[in-house]
């Protein structure tokens, strides 16, 4: 349990009232976003305040009069839910510093140049976002960032999202162990074992990882694959 000198405030305005709880921000994000967390791991203390900062306690009347229950747990569960939680400095920067790298690394995986059809590295991508002056908002869902980022950066980075189609035919001593790395990058279209018992498939994938999807299966085969791009769309 965090302690109250740990705690930050979270906070839901409703039928022109304020209700506060003290909360560890961390876990009471995890629980907002639907994460099974025990409220009472989350709650610095079992109150419901008007004003935490004060120490000023909210009527228990208007605790049952608004949310249909006097009990502090319940309350404490509908305020992280409906309500807003305020971060520390630090928290807020680690949650936009992982909400950027899963930006990065989603461009990264699903884009290519349109000139070359080669994945962007993760570094030209990052200094596109910050030469757009790109704001990651570390509430926002990803894909709607993922959206917003690639529509700031394409006047300075030229993108393309591509899927391909890829048929592959890995021999019968590694056909087995191939199983993560077809299923880990794609898609698989299309399976056939042949009598020799090597396999013939068709993954698709986007089309960033294309040179990995090749660079995994050689590591495994020891160069000894064939692949054919059969379309990009």
């Amino acid at each position: 349990m965090v302690t109250v000198e740990e705690a930050t405030i979270s906070r839901l305005k409703t039928h022109g009232q304020t209700f506060e709880i003290l909360v560890d921000s961390e876990k009471a994000i995890a629980f907002k976003g639907g994460g099974d967390i025990d409220i009472r791991d989350i709650v610095a203390v079992q109150n419901i305040f008007s004003d935490a900062k004060k120490g000023l306690e909210a009527p228990k009347n208007a605790l049952k009069s608004i949310f249909k229950t006097d009990d502090v747990l319940e309350v404490a569960k509908a305020i992280i839910k409906k309500g807003e939680i305020s971060l520390t400095a630090d928290y807020r920067n680690k949650l936009r510093d992982e909400k950027r790298k899963q930006i990065i690394d989603f461009i990264h995986r699903n884009s290519v140049d349109p000139k070359t059809h080669r994945p962007h590295p993760p570094n030209r991508i990052e200094s596109a976002l910050e030469e757009a002056k790109f704001h990651v908002d570390e509430y926002k869902p990803l894909q709607k960032q993922v959206e917003e980022a690639v529509k700031a950066i394409r006047s300075v980075l030229p993108i393309k999202f591509e899927i391909k189609e890829i048929a592959v035919k890995i021999p019968a001593e590694f056909a087995a162990k191939s199983y993560n790395i077809l299923n880990s990058f794609g898609k698989r279209l299309k399976e056939e074992w042949q009598n020799d018992g090597s396999l013939i498939a068709v993954i698709e994938l986007p089309g960033g990882l294309e040179e990995d999807f090749y660079a995994e299966l050689n590591k495994l085969c020891h160069g000894d694959i064939e692949t054919k791009l059969l379309r990009t769309r």
